[in-house]
């Protein structure tokens, strides 16, 4: 089955992997077809495992083993990547970010969603999707919107992740 394999947190901060050795550490780890896409925690692999919670499993404890980093690993199969892609409901623009967040449980969107309270649809939308959520925010306005906000606070737990939806793209060309 393939995957990509979101990481949350890598190459910022303190948390610094160079891809080609992650790439080369999945490899070992018995992991086929590992490709990086950007620099940013994108990490396409093939296995014959299809649960998600196992290829986490396994990656990270591949990522913690060789470079001792305890980091959110989010592993989607592409053609839920595809589907995401597919169905983003907002239309895109220059001005504005077009986002899709993951998470480890579907649980943790809803809850996510919830908590964000009433958005101002002239400031940002947030839809769910299937095992989604797609978010529309204004460049540069990311972390301080109401629903940036609270996606930062959940972001911290390790259960939830972003992508821009240009990224999400490049990761299905490259697959």
């Amino acid at each position: 089955m393939r995957w990509v394999v979101l990481l949350r947190g890598v190459n910022i901060g303190n948390v610094r992997i160079a891809m080609k050795e992650l790439a080369a550490a999945l490899a070992e780890q018995g992991f086929a077809g590992v490709r990086t896409v950007l620099a940013s925690g994108n990490v396409l692999l093939t296995t014959e495992q299809a649960d998600a919670a196992q290829v986490a499993a396994d990656v990270h404890g591949a990522i913690l083993e060789r470079f001792g980093f305890d980091i959110a690993v989010l592993p989607v199969p592409i053609p839920s990547v595809r589907t995401a892609v597919e169905e983003y409901p907002f239309p895109r623009a220059s001005d504005r970010h077009a986002y899709v967040v993951f998470a480890e449980r579907t649980e943790a969107l809803a809850e996510l969603l919830e908590s964000a309270g009433p958005l101002d649809p002239a400031v940002e939308r947030v839809q769910p999707g299937e095992g989604v959520l797609y978010w529309d925010a204004p460049k540069g306005e990311t972390l301080t919107t109401a629903f940036g906000k609270r996606f930062g606070a959940r972001q911290r737990s390790g259960a939830v992740t972003t992508r821009n939806l240009n990224t999400l793209e490049k990761i299905l060309a490259a697959a």
